[in-house]
């Protein structure tokens, strides 16, 4: 048996099955996850349709990859539900509660939490709860016996747990990550749900085209010497940065330091980190008022320093856009909404930080040496 096409003996050997096994399952998981919502239709329908008469405002919020994911659905919640969204990570809300929660304002706080044991996660809903006078909650785990899941709530809530595999053994956020992004996308749009197969089946295409068309490009670009790796994503590929910087960077044990931004806040001072041993990684929209900005800046990278390789991630062929490789992921006319490539494209950055983790001897299960990072966050105190 073969996981990224290594030998399962291997992978067992270097430390590295979950983490392989959990990357290349994931178009199976986001498959099973469709269904999973879809067979809870009627009873999150009921629950949105209830708590929407009164909230005004939404908050999204997780610690580390979990905080991630809001960025890239932030924009298409607040689109479809015409209330305020706004992502803000459990360890901001814990710290100052005052500063996002508001008395007055009924609020839906939607958590993601891979575990659900980490100690902000209860913490930021218990101030949730404090704070606001109406505070309902939906929970999005892959852990139905983690604390969050088990919590007492004070207001109406529903609690949505993925399918058992996306509750990854990595150190890695991986399955986890994409699931709860595309559940989140899938909830967004549940009134739309049964119509929803057809894209999730294009997102899975374009998840197995990175898994095979270019997984020894990935696995070779992963043996160049590059110290830095910058990621730029617009919109919901904004978030697909975030999290891929922190998965290389964990993946490598910091020994890669990586930085994210969007194409046009890279101007604005962050384009100095670029030098010859920076990979800079492109996630181009697939929105064309989107694509001419991030156009520009690619333009742009000829002044300065040269970074040692630009890579594009696209789902189109982009005619008038020149870089060293351009991955693409469809040659048909449709396209799928751009919030849905931030489910497919991570798994260029997963690939990335497991084979470069393998490159410098580590092993991707758990690749902190020295114990600084764990795969639940320990040694909290919540005051």
């Amino acid at each position: 048996m073969k996981y990224l096409d290594v030998e399962e003996a291997i992978l067992k050997k270097t430390g590295a099955i979950h983490t392989a096994r959990e990357i290349s399952g994931q178009p199976e998981l986001w498959s099973n996850i469709f269904n999973k919502v879809l067979s809870e239709n009627q009873k999150i329908t009921t629950f949105i349709d209830e708590i929407f008469k009164d909230v005004k405002k939404i908050i999204l919020t997780g610690a580390g990859s979990s905080a991630y994911l809001g960025s890239s659905i932030e924009g298409v919640l607040q689109r479809k539900s015409n209330i305020t969204t706004v992502t803000v990570p459990t360890t901001h809300l814990v710290s100052h509660p005052e500063d996002y929660l508001e008395t007055s304002t009924p609020t839906l706080l939607i958590s993601f939490a891979r575990s659900g044991n980490s100690p902000e996660s209860v913490a930021a809903v218990k101030l949730a709860e404090k704070y606001c006078d109406v505070c309902h909650h939906l929970v999005i785990t892959c852990n139905s016996e983690g604390s969050l899941a088990k919590h007492k709530f004070n207001d109406k809530s529903y609690v949505f747990v993925l399918p058992e595999e996306a509750n990854d053994k990595s150190l890695a956020m991986t399955g986890s990550y994409s699931g709860m992004l595309l559940t989140a996308i899938l909830i967004s749009d549940i009134h739309n749900i049964k119509s929803l197969k057809g894209t999730v089946e294009t997102v899975k295409s374009y998840g197995l085209t990175l898994l095979t068309k270019y997984l020894g490009q990935i696995e070779k670009v992963a043996t160049l010497p590059f110290k830095r790796v910058v990621f730029l994503g617009s919109g919901p590929q904004y978030g697909t940065a975030m999290e891929s910087h922190l998965k290389v960077q964990e993946l490598t044990d910091g020994q890669v330091i990586c930085k994210n931004d969007s194409y046009l806040g890279f101007r604005h001072g962050p384009k100095a980190v670029v030098d010859e041993s920076t990979l800079l990684i492109y996630y181009f929209s697939n929105r064309m008022d989107v694509l001419r900005y991030e156009r520009d800046l690619v333009n742009s990278m000829g002044e300065g320093k040269k970074p040692i390789l630009q890579i594009g991630l696209s789902e189109k062929e982009i005619s008038d856009i020149s870089i060293d490789e351009m991955m693409v992921l469809s040659n048909k006319d449709s396209a799928v909404s751009e919030e849905y490539l931030a489910v497919s494209n991570i798994i260029l950055a997963q690939l990335l930080g497991f084979f470069k983790c393998l490159k410098l001897g580590l092993s991707p299960d758990n690749p902190s040496v020295s114990g600084a990072i764990s795969r639940v966050v320990h040694g909290v105190i919540i005051y």
